[in-house]
């Protein structure tokens, strides 16, 4: 009974969040409601093991991490990731941007080991923070762990909120397009709204009969591509962090009609596996305090507004060279500070509250799902990673 109600308590802060987004049509985001309900959980009376309890362990992670991956290359094709190389380089030199302000700004105001234990979450997210809070443990500097911790914390407070104001605006905007009769839905591109999924006509290599495209055959298909993706990364030693090797195949498993676009959703295990790393990533809220937070909330605070304002000026003077407007150049480069599955969380939650049907959805969708899927790739799987390891090395 235990394992039932930490189950219940997760999912009920979950579905507040999620009716708040709804009655606000996402100018708050779910993820921020729930983030700040965890946050209060864990700090009064819920155990600080709820989650791994309520079944969302590392375990579950890992597994739900690869899974969701290839999952989420059906949701494109190979043209169009390629086509979005204009994303990657904004989220990337979005990151310079934050690195360039806050290791000269921000090395006059504090201490330099200061500075470089805590910046790596706002280029990375989620991975930078364990990348270094392991790293800090591990070399003994045991005071400056706090550092990453809080400032993932806080920066995600205010990271959700102003991506979804961004997207929201860049919403409206696509909007207006469709409707003058500028865009258009790209009929080739992978169908990612429900009933548009269900129309898919695209031929497949497993063409079966009908009794046995069932949904644990494509659940099979996808976990067989992701084991592929973690023992090719193996092989390479992660010089090609196992995520990005998982998108890409699941790009080209649905390129070549190996899997069916929306495939876990399809399945009907995609919000499932998407509530529990999502649950996973809102635990780590537990390994800080409100005392802890408050000894070093002013340093946290001015290097979390150096760090956006060196996004904002990079994807401002980038919009309008890489064919983007400037909220959708910004949302990209802040994609950094949360990564998957955030991004995809506040993209389509925008995407459904601002759309007043489902062609629209499948438009806004369309343009600007890739973009952040892509931008938040380029920085937490891979950009990331090489940060926190540089950073280690200035401690």
């Amino acid at each position: 009974m235990e394992y039932l109600i930490a189950f219940t308590i997760v999912m009920v802060f979950m579905l507040i969040g999620d009716w708040i987004s709804a009655a606000t049509k996402a100018f708050i985001p779910s993820i921020f409601i729930t983030a700040v309900l965890f946050a209060i959980g864990f700090w009064t009376i819920i155990p600080k093991d709820i989650v791994a309890k309520a079944s969302f362990n590392t375990a579950f992670t890992g597994m739900g991490v690869s899974l969701l991956l290839v999952h989420l290359g059906t949701l494109m094709s190979l043209k169009e990731l390629i086509n979005q190389w204009k994303a990657v380089c904004i989220a990337l030199l979005g990151v310079l941007g934050t690195l360039v302000l806050t290791l000269t700004v921000g090395t006059l105001i504090f201490d330099w080991h200061t500075v470089v234990a805590a910046i790596p979450p706002l280029t990375g997210g989620m991975v930078a923070t364990l990348l270094m809070t392991d790293g800090l443990k591990a070399a003994g500097a045991t005071t400056l762990v706090a550092l990453p911790v809080s400032m993932f914390i806080l920066h995600s407070f205010i990271g959700y909120p102003l991506t979804a104001i961004l997207l929201r605006k860049e919403g409206r905007r696509l909007k207006e397009e469709l409707k003058s009769g500028k865009g258009h839905i790209d009929p080739d591109a992978p169908k990612v709204t429900g009933m548009a999924a269900s129309l898919d006509t695209k031929k497949h290599i497993l063409n079966l009969p009908e009794q046995f495209q069932s949904p644990v055959f494509i659940i099979v298909r996808v976990a067989l591509i992701a084991l592929l993706g973690n023992w090719l990364a193996g092989l390479m030693n992660g010089v090609i962090n196992a995520n990005v090797i998982c998108l890409i195949l699941g790009v080209l498993a649905h390129q070549f009609g190996l899997l069916e676009d929306n495939a876990l959703t399809r399945a009907g295990v995609f919000n499932w596996l998407i509530y529990g790393l999502m649950a996973y990533v809102f635990s780590q809220l537990s390994l800080t305090t409100p005392d802890i937070i408050g000894g070093i909330l002013v340093q946290i605070l001015v290097l979390i507004a150096l760090g956006i304002l060196g996004m904002f000026i990079a994807s401002y003077l980038l919009a309008k060279p890489f064919g983007m407007s400037k909220q959708m150049a910004f949302a990209c480069s802040l994609t950094a500070l949360f990564g998957f599955p955030a991004d995809f969380i506040l993209t389509t939650e925008v995407c459904r509250t601002i759309a007043d049907n489902e062609q629209e959805e499948e438009y806004l969708t369309q343009n600007m799902l890739p973009k952040m899927l892509v931008g938040g790739f380029a920085t937490v799987s891979m950009a990331s990673v090489i940060i926190a390891s540089v950073f280690l090395k200035l401690i």
